[in-house]
């Protein structure tokens, strides 16, 4: 979470925020958060009542200044289109960017020792349907119209998790 702080700005989405640990950190007028899990949504909601929370995409016309998403993009199995999806909603006019966590791909066998010792998730660890490099991040990215802002771009947590915004390209 600390990593994408930085990035979420103005009117800002949290896509897949769970039960809205991104909430506190933008004003209840700018902000929406997205979560398909009925549980975590009704937490969020109960937690951050000023906030607005849905179970699903707005509208094509609602835009964001920042739209954030962590630890999501390796559960779908289409990443390009979970990105081009996201980046319909990215404002054309302001220095919109959307900014995406993953465990790097380079680290998968962590996460699946650290899951089998109970460290991590076992369920999400079972979930993930694509862990991403920096290369193929890109890849989905040019796939969806946006660019990578490379100096952005970085990992953390000692390399096993990393952070790639995005800005519409243009």
């Amino acid at each position: 979470m600390e990593a994408a702080m930085p990035y979420l700005k103005g009117n800002g989405n949290d896509f897949g925020g769970g039960s809205g640990a991104l909430a506190a950190l933008v004003d209840a007028d700018h902000f929406l958060g997205v979560e398909v899990d009925d549980v975590s949504l009704q937490q969020a909601g109960s937690r951050f009542l000023t906030r607005r929370f849905v179970s699903g995409l707005p509208e094509a016309a609602e835009k964001f200044d920042s739209i954030i998403s962590l630890a999501v993009i390796e559960h779908v199995n289409a990443p390009a289109q979970f990105l081009y999806t996201l980046a319909v909603h990215l404002d054309e006019s302001t220095a919109a960017c959307l900014a995406v966590t993953t465990p790097h791909a380079s680290v998968d066998w962590v996460h699946d020792v650290g899951a089998a010792l109970g460290l991590f998730s076992k369920h999400a660890n079972k979930e993930h349907e694509n862990l991403l490099d920096r290369a193929k991040l890109e890849m989905a990215g040019a796939k969806a119209g946006l660019k990578l802002i490379s100096y952005r771009y970085r990992r953390f947590l000692f390399g096993a998790n990393q952070i790639t915004v995005f800005e519409k390209g243009h």
